[in-house]
């Protein structure tokens, strides 16, 4: 595996060597000690699944302290362009996003790690998203920031007037107005 710092330097893009031939391939899209090895030390205890249709855009959410999430995501069916806002308010990158088309064909994964807002608009017709997290899933501490926000200033690839998004996502504050406890 690859692992290069994005231009975020906590969020890793992480590539897998794929091996194939006549037949398909073969990858190890995660290897705990190989993953150490490179300085990776994120311990995860949920994994999560979901299903999206082209035009979807999800996020952007986070957990609060003592809940944070980091989360290791790849798309197994289709494209998305995946997105990780720094959310830390003592870094030199807070407000800043950075951002990755993840495909089934490039096969790349990105690690969003605790302090940072996520969220992804679907490219493909459809896409399939997996999540490892490093925290179990806390409603309680379940936050966003509204996917527009003019300070954070994403580009959203092909994004159209037929974006799709859920009356919660659509009704998230602007990163200025949002609960954060990542010091």
């Amino acid at each position: 595996m690859r692992i290069e710092n994005m231009e975020i330097p906590d969020v890793l893009l992480i590539t897998p060597q794929v091996h194939g031939d006549h037949r398909g391939y073969f990858m190890e899209i995660y290897n705990q000690q190989l993953l150490k090895e490179q300085g990776f030390t994120a311990n995860f205890v949920q994994d999560n699944m979901s299903s999206s249709v082209k035009g979807t855009l999800r996020g952007l959410h986070y957990q609060l302290d003592p809940h944070a999430q980091g989360k290791l995501v790849r798309v197994i069916r289709g494209s998305v362009f995946d997105v990780a806002v720094d959310i830390r308010q003592s870094s030199p990158t807070y407000g800043k996003w950075v951002g990755a088309e993840l495909s089934e064909d490039n096969k790349q994964a990105l690690y969003v790690p605790p302090g940072f807002a996520h969220g992804f608009y679907v490219l493909s017709n459809i896409a399939e998203f997996m999540y490892k997290c490093t925290d179990l899933y806390a409603p309680q501490a379940e936050r966003g920031i509204i996917w527009n926000d003019p300070e954070i200033n994403i580009h959203w690839p092909l994004l159209d007037e037929n974006v799709i998004i859920s009356d919660k996502d659509k009704n998230l504050p602007l990163l200025k107005n949002t609960e954060n406890n990542f010091k």
